[in-house]
C-alpha cells in the first residue's frame, strides 16, 4: 500500500529528475501527469500503478477510493507530525481532574496499542495542575513527618503525636466543606492552603494534651485532668480558631484579580482550622481517655504490672 501511496503522489505531485541552472536560480524538474489530467479528483481513479509482476493496472481496480476530510495544516514540532486537541472543561459538569486522569490512564494507552507510531503527551493547565498536585502530597507527607518528629521529642511519645495528629483529616474535610459552601472547586492552590491547615490544627490538640499531661503529673486522675482541660482550655481554643478564620474573611471576600489566587488557600486555611476546632475539643479528650484505656489492656494482656498514678494525697505521704 505504501508503495501505491508513492506512485499516485509522484503521478499528481510529481518526481523530481533533475535541477538544472537558469539565469542564477535553480529549477527543479518534475515528471508528473498533464495538467488536464490531474486537474480533477476524478483522475485519481485512473492513475497507472505498477504491480509488482509488472504490468501497469488503473487504481480503481487494485483499491477503492473514499473521499474523506484531511488536514487543513500540518504543524511540526522537533520534526515530527503533531496534532494538538484542545478542550474547555466546564467544571459544573464533570471534574477536569478525573476527565485528564480518565484520557491519560485509559483513552491514551487504547489508542496507542492500535497506533503503535503514535506518541502522545498530556500538557496544559490541568496536567500541570495534577503535577503540582503530586509534588504537594510529597511534600505533605514529608511535613508530616517533621510534625510527628516535633512532637514526639518533647512529650516522649510515640503514640501522644499520633493523637495530637488525628485532628489534622478533620481539617481537610473542614476545607473541602468550605469549598462546597463557597461554590469553589477544588485546585491545586487549595491543596496549598491544607498543608497549613495540617500546621495549625496541632496547635489546639498541642495545649490541651499539654494540659492534660501537666494535670496527671500534679497527681490529678485522668478523667478529671480530661475533663479540667476540656474547660481550661475551651476558651483559649475557640477564640483562637474564631480569631484566625475572622483574619481570614477579608482575604476570602476580596473580588480584585489579584487576590484571586489566594482565595483558594485561605478558604482552606479558615474554613479546615474551624471544622477542627470543634472535632479537637470533643474528640481529643476522647481519644486521651481511650489511648489509656488501650495501654492498660495492653499491659495486662502482655502481663505486666500497671502503671500506678500518683494522687496528691500519695506524693503527701511520701
Amino acid at each position: 500500500m505504501a508503495d501505491v501511496a508513492s506512485q499516485v503522489n509522484f503521478s499528481f505531485y510529481g518526481l523530481e529528475a533533475q535541477r538544472i541552472l537558469r539565469d542564477g536560480e535553480e529549477l527543479k524538474v518534475m515528471i508528473r501527469y498533464p495538467i488536464e489530467e490531474r486537474n480533477s479528483i476524478s483522475e485519481i481513479n485512473d492513475v497507472r500503478i505498477i504491480t509488482p509482476a509488472g504490468a501497469e493496472v488503473p487504481l480503481a481496480e487494485i483499491a477503492t477510493v473514499n473521499l474523506v476530510d484531511g488536514v487543513n495544516r500540518i504543524r511540526r514540532e522537533n520534526s515530527k507530525r503533531t496534532v494538538n486537541v484542545w478542550a474547555a472543561v466546564d467544571t459544573n459538569q464533570a471534574q477536569p481532574f478525573e476527565i485528564a486522569k480518565q484520557v491519560r490512564d485509559e483513552y491514551l494507552p487504547a489508542l496507542l496499542k492500535n497506533y503503535p507510531g503514535v506518541q502522545s503527551n498530556v500538557a496544559g493547565r490541568v496536567q500541570e495542575e495534577m503535577d503540582s498536585v503530586a509534588e504537594q502530597r510529597r511534600d505533605l507527607a514529608l511535613s508530616l513527618l517533621i510534625i510527628f518528629a516535633l512532637l514526639a521529642i518533647p512529650l516522649r511519645s510515640y503514640s501522644q503525636p499520633l493523637l495530637i495528629m488525628s485532628v489534622i483529616p478533620f481539617g481537610v474535610v473542614g476545607a473541602v466543606y468550605g469549598h462546597v459552601i463557597l461554590g469553589m472547586t477544588m485546585s491545586s492552590l487549595s491543596f496549598f492552603g491544607i498543608i497549613a491547615v495540617a500546621g495549625v490544627v496541632v496547635n489546639d490538640s498541642l495545649v490541651m494534651v499539654d494540659y492534660v499531661n501537666k494535670a496527671r503529673a500534679q497527681g490529678i486522675a485522668i478523667k478529671q485532668a480530661v475533663v479540667e482541660a476540656g474547660c481550661k482550655r475551651f476558651r483559649a481554643i475557640l477564640l483562637t480558631s474564631i480569631t484566625t478564620f475572622i483574619g481570614l474573611v477579608p482575604i476570602i471576600m476580596e473580588t480584585s484579580l489579584q487576590a484571586q489566587i489566594v482565595i483558594p488557600m485561605a478558604v482552606s486555611l479558615a474554613f479546615g482550622v474551624l471544622f477542627a476546632t470543634v472535632i479537637t475539643l470533643v474528640l481529643i479528650p476522647c481519644q486521651y481517655v481511650a489511648l489509656e484505656d488501650f495501654k492498660r489492656g495492653l499491659r495486662k494482656l502482655l502481663g505486666r504490672a500497671p502503671k500506678v498514678e500518683a494522687t496528691p494525697e500519695l506524693k503527701q505521704q511520701s
